[in-house]
């Protein structure tokens, strides 16, 4: 069902097209009626209807101005106007605001069901398009070759589960299978270029970077087979070569590797005259570790301040190999840190015995187990003090947690220790989350009853006054009063007017000046629906 908004300033048409048509029959339902174009404004906000069937002639705000706001605000919304034979040419008007569809008063209810159908089958036809298969299809085909280049970008600055990475180089049709991977990171050095054999190079006299590395790429591609070894892609004013092999041990492709990596580098000399150095990462078992060879390949790119620019440098050359000991798992590392910011109870303890299942069934030394929860215990602080929690505040003066880790005899007593000091941290965070929303509705509240005498005052001036924005805000003042902040305003300048009414004899005009309302008849008209009566009745009953 479509929503529809119902606008017009005569009660008996509200009411009447409420029951006379048939809507459910026609795809709609009447998500909310308004009286004028102001409040149809407010609930428009509120409800987002599909469709805004509103008269022109009313009060306070037009069938015209409403429809002009609506453009602006909810483009997607369809307008139907109603109109009579003597606001025809007003009428006209609409079509400069792009409304949908116009209806000449009188009407039969079997003409305005006729065009209910006409606005669904257009709404239908749009909602069909934006999910038509053929059409998602070719913006998918088109928008490919950068989906690919996301991914593999994001292979190198973090570390993902297998089930996503998996999905993807299957959805994206990239041949990544393996048993063994590496990443090489060809960078150009300007300041190495200042060489004489290269003053006649007219691609680096362009200064244009992106030029530059669009050209290396290509011969990255031309040489490099990467149905072979992978894939090769531009990443922070670098080339990127993703290598892939079957076999960790496999010595012919390693020997390939270096070859072509070396032919790769005298083309890009030879032919664009760039001075550029590759820097070769250290092998990793599995995509999701990626982002160490990544990281292993910028290192190897440092020694050619020692070694020299224009080489191949191998990080295993110039440095030790890592030895692939006890470290803390990544995501499971985001998943501690997520839990003790937003998670339930349940949700940390099971990340904290995700942690400690590691140990479980390895022989780690004494020391790697410890340096191991010194990683986990150094993640839940640094969380802390992201968070502004002080831990000797929080748990006493003297208290240090890294000290704390070698008293226990076995890991089942730390295991349980941490996960007593990590809830007290999550609930901590908690507290301070919820005292950090009572304080902005508080600033909210104490800024309202400050100037809702302001005529101008807004959702958008109060969250420019906070520095938040409208969204987050909406949330969390809803949250906490169990109403919308228009709503709350609404209230507040409904219950001082009454007060006014009642201790004062201040003209209802003078009132409504005082409680931001610029049309006094508006202000009558929003106190009697509010209230039931109008402000002179409410003033006689309150004295009476």
């Amino acid at each position: 069902m479509y929503k529809v908004l119902l606008v017009d300033d005569e009660a008996d048409v509200r009411e009447g097209l409420a029951l006379e048509i048939q809507w459910e029959a026609c795809g709609f339902m009447i998500e909310g009626t308004a009286e004028n174009g102001r409040e149809a404004m407010e609930l428009a906000e509120r409800l987002e209807p599909d469709v805004v069937i509103t008269d022109i002639s009313m009060p306070f705000q037009d069938g015209l101005q409403l429809a002009s706001w609506l453009r602006e605000h909810q483009p997607l919304c369809k307008i139907v106007i109603l109109t009579g034979y003597d606001e025809f040419d007003y009428a006209r008007q609409a079509i400069t605001l792009s409304v949908d569809e116009y209806l000449l008063k009188p009407f039969s209810a079997e003409h305005f069901m006729e065009l209910l159908r006409k606005i669904k089958d257009k709404i239908d036809m749009e909602v069909a398009e934006r999910e038509d298969v053929r059409l998602l299809k070719e913006h998918y085909r088109t928008s490919l070759p950068l989906l690919r280049e996301s991914f593999l970008a994001s292979l190198l600055t973090r570390k993902m589960p297998w089930s996503i990475i998996e999905e993807k180089t299957r959805n994206y049709g990239l041949l990544l299978n393996g048993g063994c991977y590496l990443t090489a990171v060809m960078a150009l050095y300007p300041a190495a270029q200042d060489k004489e054999k290269t003053s006649s190079s007219s691609l680096r006299h362009s200064g244009d970077l992106d030029l530059m590395l669009h050209a290396m790429l290509n011969i990255a591609k031309e040489v490099v087979d990467l149905q072979y070894f992978g894939s090769a892609f531009i990443y922070q004013d670098s080339i990127v070569l993703l290598m892939t092999n079957d076999g960790c041990d496999d010595e012919a492709w390693f020997s390939n590797l270096q070859v072509m990596l070396d032919r790769l580098l005298k083309s890009i000399l030879h032919y664009l005259k760039l001075s550029v150095t590759i820097g070769v990462g250290s092998k990793v078992r599995t995509l999701s570790n990626l982002k160490q060879s990544y990281q292993d390949a910028l290192l190897a790119l440092d020694y050619r301040l020692i070694l020299g620019a224009e080489k191949v440098i191998f990080i295993d050359d110039v440095e030790s190999p890592r030895k692939e000991g006890l470290q803390l798992d990544e995501l499971k590392e985001q998943a501690l840190i997520r839990n003790l910011k937003l998670g339930t109870a349940e949700e940390l303890n099971d990340a904290i015995s995700n942690i400690f299942d590691e140990l479980n069934g390895a022989s780690y030394t004494i020391q790697e187990v410890q340096v191991y929860v010194l990683e986990v215990v150094t993640a839940v602080l640094r969380t802390a003090k992201a968070s502004g929690i002080e831990m000797e505040e929080l748990f006493g003066a003297g208290f240090q947690l890294h000290a704390a880790i070698f008293k226990f005899s076995t890991l089942q007593e730390a295991e349980i220790w941490l996960q007593d000091i990590s809830l007290t941290i999550r609930k901590h965070i908690s507290s301070s989350r919820q005292h950090a929303y009572k304080d902005i509705v508080e600033k909210a509240l104490q800024y309202t009853r400050e100037h809702y005498g302001d005529p101008d005052i807004s959702l958008q001036k109060v969250c420019m006054q906070l520095h938040i924005s409208t969204g987050y805000f909406s949330g969390v003042f809803k949250r906490e009063l169990k109403m919308t902040y228009v709503h709350y305003l609404l209230l507040l300048r409904m219950e001082t007017a009454k007060e006014l009414l009642r201790s004062t004899d201040l003209k209802a005009f003078e009132i409504a000046e005082r409680v931001g309302y610029a049309d006094p008849n508006y202000f009558s008209f929003c106190f009697k629906k509010q209230v039931g009566v109008s402000p002179k009745e409410y003033r006689s009953q309150a004295r009476g």
